[in-house]
């Protein structure tokens, strides 16, 4: 079993659709073994997306982050990081395939309701950022 970490975003959040999307997340036979609601700072939004610093929607993108209050969760699954990819949707919520998260409650591509990790190695490092192993439990 791996673990991935997933955010339900600012948009998502104000619009109270935490449940839904923990539903289609068990639903999918994954296990929510953390959850927390946070306010992102500047500085920790721009740290935790370094990796696009040098991209044009960078400032945007942590502008949006820390809009409202997000909820940061371990997942853990059979292949979670391409199983929640495969539910998460495309990044843009009109290319998204039916009855995935971007596609149900998705706005725009900044607004689209949910982040995943694109790998084994970046889940590691996302979790290790949000969560300590005293906050993570499941078997």
């Amino acid at each position: 079993m791996n673990t991935t970490l997933s955010i339900i975003k600012p948009d998502a959040v104000k619009r109270n659709l935490i449940g839904e999307i923990n539903t289609m997340i068990e639903k999918n036979k994954m296990k929510i073994v953390a959850q927390k609601m946070i306010l992102l700072s500047i500085n920790d939004a721009q740290r935790f997306y370094d990796v696009h610093k040098d991209r044009a929607f960078f400032d945007d993108l942590c502008k949006y982050m820390i809009s409202g209050p997000i909820v940061v969760q371990v997942l853990k699954g059979k292949d979670i990081v391409s199983n929640y990819r495969k539910l998460m949707g495309a990044t843009n919520p009109s290319n998204a395939d039916e009855n995935t998260i971007r596609s149900k409650y998705g706005l725009s591509v900044e607004e689209n309701s949910v982040h995943g990790s694109d790998s084994k190695e970046n889940a590691k490092i996302e979790i290790q950022f949000f969560f300590s192993s005293k906050e993570i439990f499941g078997d």
